[in-house]
């Protein structure tokens, strides 16, 4: 970790490398991806997903079914749940102001432009003055803040450029757009995950989008490695989409607390990337022979099939769902469901 730590460090402090990176990403986003992503933008899929999630209901199914199962794990019959009354549970947020998002890893701060996001965009070396300058990897997480929603808005609205620390509980979304991928450990990665969570409040969403160019079950064991190791921080899986250059998850915070002994059992480690291991995967399959898979390779083989995308299904009514934003085709997480 420490070496690690070092480059992070000494990355940080090259200036004039990073703020020659900022301008070439601000550069791409504005003259590349916008005309050649055409029914793929990743940001668009970040406002549908928190518009479907916290403004069209998501949010409350997915909290119906979560004290569904909850009962039915006590052994309550369908009778006796239909006959009980949920608790409280909030059918949107959009009775308490804006969306509050934060935007690791910002650049030029897309989601300024929608008027439903009250957004904090964060970079190491920003492309934009409206983006404040922050390493997320260092920063401090304080106390969250007792306040009402429109004192939690009027807080963000005046926060100081460079942050430094953020008190914990005070975003609805965390987006983390081609970040984890950037830094070059998976325990870094793992960090930034845990913050997320800290910083999120209960039922929030932290929407990760990572770069991957192949098709979409080449690295299927990977994106399976990374659900296990985020869901344990204190996150339930809600949406998977791979698009053709990239895989697009939106995890839900589900508890607000995370287990302790989490590192001693190898969490970090899950979150790894094809690049953490220094080799070519083209050059180190091309003369391996083909071999009879055991029956341990057929069980991860079927895990991998499990992560793939597909049309949505509610267990509830039996019938699959499409999405609502034309060109995506969302997975609303068949596995949960179904626990």
């Amino acid at each position: 970790m420490g070496d690690f730590d070092k480059i992070w460090r000494e990355h940080c402090e090259d200036e004039q490398t990073l703020s020659e990176y900022a301008l070439a990403m601000k550069n791409l986003a504005d003259n590349h991806w916008a005309k050649n992503c055409e029914g793929e933008g990743r940001i668009e899929w970040c406002r549908s997903v928190c518009q479907e999630y916290f403004l069209d209901g998501g949010m409350k199914r997915m909290l119906e079914k979560d004290e569904k199962s909850a009962r039915l794990a006590m052994g309550l019959t369908a009778a006796s749940l239909s006959a009980q009354p949920y608790s409280t549970i909030p059918s949107s947020i959009s009775q308490l102001g804006k969306m509050r998002l934060l935007d690791v890893g910002s650049c030029f701060n897309p989601f300024l432009k929608f008027d439903e996001f009250l957004t904090v965009g964060i970079d190491i070396v920003p492309a934009v003055e409206s983006v404040y300058k922050c390493d997320f990897l260092n920063l401090q997480l304080q106390q969250p803040l007792q306040l009402a929603a429109d004192a939690v808005e009027a807080f963000l609205r005046q926060l100081h450029n460079p942050i430094d620390a953020l008190p914990a509980q005070l975003f609805n979304v965390v987006v983390f757009s081609l970040l984890l991928s950037y830094f070059p450990s998976p325990y870094q990665r793992w960090i930034c995950c845990k913050k997320a969570h800290e910083l999120l409040e209960l039922h929030g969403l932290l929407l990760i989008i990572t770069p991957d160019s192949s098709h979409q079950n080449r690295h299927a064991l990977m994106m399976r490695s990374w659900r296990v190791a985020v869901e344990s921080l204190g996150f339930k899986r809600y949406k998977y989409m791979k698009f053709s250059h990239m895989h697009l998850i939106a995890f839900r915070k589900v508890s607000l607390a995370t287990t302790s002994d989490l590192v001693s059992r190898n969490y970090p480690e899950m979150l790894y990337i094809p690049q953490d291991f220094h080799s070519n995967e083209e050059e180190d399959y091309a003369d391996v022979p083909v071999q009879a898979r055991s029956e341990f390779e057929d069980d991860q083989l079927a895990w991998s099939f499990m992560e793939l995308p597909d049309t949505p299904y509610d267990s509830d009514s039996g019938e699959s769902q499409s999405s609502s934003v034309p060109g995506f085709h969302e997975l609303e997480d068949p596995i949960l469901l179904q626990s």
